[in-house]
């Protein structure tokens, strides 16, 4: 979902008006309401749930059949959803679908979705084709106007600077400065890291087959040990969600450190987005929280496993320093590969902020 704020601030652009979204999971609507070119947050709880059974699947059907056919991004790799634009009678010709337009060799995806925000759906294109017939016949003033706006446009779109942008309002910042506060932290400077990741704590188990960004805890025992020295007036706070709080626990132990603040239970995603937003740096597994820390600036340095870094590289507008790291063994990509001197070396070499956002 931060990767597609790309996609979001383009549309935003294009349209001058704000971008309805339809969405699943817990964390869309938290993370996006109040963002930049974002109107209603409409949320289903599952795709894949029969219609009939699902209260919120027939809502969305219900707001999008009253809101009217309009031009519409299908963005997800599944078609579990598209019965639901069909029953809102949203006609095919409106919509563009991400499928249709798959990455190009060596395309970063929010290169993609900048893309895939620029291609207008078929109804729209015959309804611009008639609108400039109709300004022919109309004669040259319009055709005037027609070209200074559609100027206009072209600058607005090139202001949506290339990557991932996360806003942190006011209220963000009030509320992760008290909570520092509370905690004795309001004056220090935070040094950020992100253990876990959503398989993590999967049935209670870390090592997962399916778990390809598992990291032993000892070797992040040893960053964080190396980072307390080298960074003694910083205050170290263990990111996650409540069920890696335990994991963040273990590695804790393993450390030994003093300083180190384990707030895997009491991070919502506005608190977390502002806390990145504050933080000197982060150090993290390829995860929402290193995409979010780009999107609001903050500098860090981000272990890849599986994934391709040339796709989902960290990127945002603010162009925070990223420095990524990635392993093999046996010839193929894993995040075992990578040993905790590199890590080291990697942040070690990471420019900082010196100061909170």
């Amino acid at each position: 979902m931060v990767l597609l704020t790309a996609l979001i601030r383009v549309l935003h652009a294009r349209f001058r008006s704000p971008v309805d979204i339809v969405t699943s999971g817990p964390w869309s609507e938290p993370l996006l309401r109040g963002q930049p070119g974002v109107g209603e947050i409409l949320s289903v709880r599952s795709r894949k749930t029969p219609y009939w059974l699902s209260a919120d699947q027939r809502r969305v059907v219900g707001r999008l059949r009253a809101r009217g056919a309009g031009p519409t991004w299908f963005c997800d790799g599944s078609d579990a959803a598209r019965p639901l634009l069909s029953r809102a009678g949203i006609p095919q010709d409106y919509i563009v679908d991400v499928k249709d337009h798959p990455l190009m060799p060596g395309e970063h995806a929010t290169e993609q979705w900048r893309r895939v925000a620029q291609i207008m759906p078929a109804a729209m294109t015959a309804q611009s084709s008639a609108a400039s017939a109709d300004a022919e016949l109309r004669g040259a003033e319009l055709r005037g106007a027609e070209s200074r706006d559609a100027g206009l446009r072209d600058a607005e779109l090139a202001a949506a600077t290339p990557g991932c942008h996360l806003d942190v309002s006011d209220r963000q910042r009030r509320d992760v400065e008290a909570w520092l506060r509370a905690r004795g932290l309001a004056a220090t400077p935070l040094i950020l890291v992100q253990i876990g990741n959503k398989r993590t704590m999967r049935r209670g188990l870390r090592r997962l087959a399916v778990n390809h960004k598992y990291w032993p805890n000892e070797r992040w025992a040893e960053v964080l040990r190396h980072v307390r020295m080298q960074r003694p007036d910083h205050a170290i706070v263990l990111l996650g969600t409540k069920p890696e709080y335990s994991l963040n626990r273990d590695v804790a132990a393993l450390a030994n450190i003093a300083h180190l603040y384990n707030a895997a239970d009491d991070l919502p995603i506005p608190r977390l987005v502002a806390l990145l937003a504050r933080g000197a740096g982060l150090i993290t597994v390829d995860s929402g929280p290193a995409h979010a820390a780009a999107a609001v600036g903050c500098p860090l340095v981000v272990l890849f496993g599986k994934a391709l870094p040339s796709l989902y590289r960290p990127w945002g507008t603010a162009g925070a320093d990223v420095k990524v790291l990635c392993g093999r063994i046996d010839g193929e990509p894993d995040m075992l590969g990578i040993e905790s001197q590199a890590v080291i070396a990697a942040w070690s070499a990471l420019h900082l902020r010196e100061r909170a956002a």
